[in-house]
């Protein structure tokens, strides 16, 4: 058996093909939430310095996820659009300032840059759907105003990767600060915040990274940290957080001067487990069974007549998204009868969303294409 085959004891009958949205736990990290709660349940929080060590540890291991200089450079946030928005109304705009981004990224990385229009700052947005050339049309749109590029590594609908490493060679050349939601790359596909120049880095833990909702990834260039303006204060974000008499007090000088409050401690927990899970496999070799996979439903999907494949086929553009429309099929209802069919999926990008993961058997891939045939009109 191998590393990861006993970690996912899916239901018979279940095909998991939707990573992209939220992950099934691998068998360790439900064991660590069971244990942390059997512990808390017997003992309170009598162990709570083997708790700190669980949080340093996850730390270490999403330094290592992103290749940051530091662990110190990792904050522990709810959720990608909590950093985001501590992004947004920390930088110190002007009347005039703009923000580029593209047209089709989710919602958290646009509406809160959509809210700043009453502060007279503008979004200039790029069609990526429509765009042969996204990153260059992109950068097109910069001018000595931007202050910010934004971007996801992986557009969540169709898995469109993009060349993060050419835009940020051109923000750092131009002293524009490029911030990337990696919540549909960390933990599918290598990342290196060094390598393409990010200020920011965010991600849930809930999709590729297998982990629990509500602990998510939040890297900050050390270099840049004291220019966010802080929106959010409590005792866990000063240099000293254990100090609860002195009156005197400062930001932290790590990531952690953007945690107001009390981590997360259950989520922690469960994060760490799934990493460290990521971390005994390997990045290239989830990233390589991962492609496998893909290829495999891409395939299948181009033997399905009049069907069309909406994500790319060249492999340096994909992800673990494969998104395709059915012709002359209500997607709503063809989403219904998969999800009733116990293919676990998504509606997206005007079609249907298949996601797996490295751990994806090919026998469940043929059985959901098998279901999809078997639906009326395809």
């Amino acid at each position: 058996m191998s590393l990861y085959e006993d970690e996912f004891p899916l239901a018979n009958g279940l095909y998991y093909l939707n990573h992209a949205a939220v992950s099934p736990w691998p068998r360790r990290t439900a064991k660590a939430v069971s244990s942390f709660a059997q512990e808390n349940m017997t003992y309170g929080a009598q162990h709570y310095l083997k708790w700190l060590k669980v949080e340093r540890a996850l730390r270490e291991s999403l330094a290592w996820l992103i290749n940051a200089p530091s662990l110190h450079d990792i904050a522990l946030l709810k959720n990608t659009s909590e950093a985001l928005s501590v992004i947004a109304y920390g930088i110190d705009w002007q009347p005039g300032d703009n923000i580029v981004s593209y047209a089709d990224e989710f919602p958290s990385n646009r509406i809160v840059w959509e809210s700043l229009a009453s502060k007279g700052v503008e979004l200039r947005l790029v069609e990526l759907t429509e765009s042969e050339d996204p990153e260059t049309e992109l950068i097109a749109l910069c001018n000595d105003r931007t202050r910010l590029v934004t971007v996801s590594s992986v557009q969540y609908a169709r898995g469109l990767r993009i060349d993060i490493d050419k835009i940020g060679a051109f923000c750092h050349t131009n002293d524009i600060l490029f911030c990337i939601d990696a919540i549909q790359s960390l933990g599918a596909l290598p990342f290196d915040v060094q390598k393409c120049q990010a200020d920011f880095v965010m991600a849930d833990g809930h999709k590729w990274m297998l982990g629990a909702e509500g602990v998510a990834l939040f890297y900050c260039r050390a270099e840049i940290r004291e220019q966010l303006r802080l929106n959010q204060y409590g005792w866990h974000m000063v240099d000293k957080p254990g100090n609860y008499d002195t009156t005197e007090w400062k930001p932290s000088p790590t990531a952690t001067r953007f945690e107001c409050g009390s981590p997360n401690t259950v989520g922690i927990h469960a994060l760490q487990a799934s990493l460290s899970l990521i971390r005994d496999i390997g990045l290239d070799v989830i990233a390589n069974k991962l492609f496998n996979n893909v290829s495999l439903l891409i395939e299948l999907i181009d033997n399905i007549p009049g069907t069309t494949l909406l994500s790319p086929r060249d492999q340096a553009r994909q992800s673990g998204i494969v998104t395709f429309s059915v012709p002359e099929v209500d997607h709503t209802q063809l989403y219904s009868y998969l999800m009733k069919n116990n293919v676990i999926c998504a509606q997206r990008g005007g079609g249907i969303s298949f996601s797996p993961h490295f751990y994806t058997k090919t026998e469940h891939i043929h059985t959901a294409m098998q279901i999809l045939e078997n639906y009326d009109g395809c």
